[in-house]
């Protein structure tokens, strides 16, 4: 089972779209999002394992000048939204 994560960005004022842009290209991130608040753009993050993600956050993400700060906060448990669980029982009964 993979490892979730929520990484939090600052970035240089400006850039915003374009590392958002850069950051959903990788092939860990499910899904970037430019936000309002402390921190400038929010990305969900898939790994193998600790090791993978560190490989992840330090060789491709903390290597882009723009980005200031990041804060990696580690999925513990998930819960799927209502519309999410019955999509996901809906592709279920068209697969069998």
């Amino acid at each position: 089972m993979a490892l979730k994560a929520y990484v939090l960005f600052k970035v240089s004022s400006g850039t915003e779209r374009e590392i958002c842009r850069k950051i959903a290209e990788f092939d860990e991130v499910s899904e970037a999002n430019i936000i309002f608040g402390e921190y400038d753009l929010i990305a969900k993050v898939q790994a193998e394992n600790l090791q993978r993600l560190e490989e992840f956050l330090t060789n491709k993400i903390r290597s882009i000048p723009t980005v200031i700060l990041t804060s990696t906060m580690l999925v513990a448990r998930e819960y799927l939204g209502k519309n999410e669980r019955e999509n996901k029982l809906r592709s279920k009964g068209t697969q069998g």
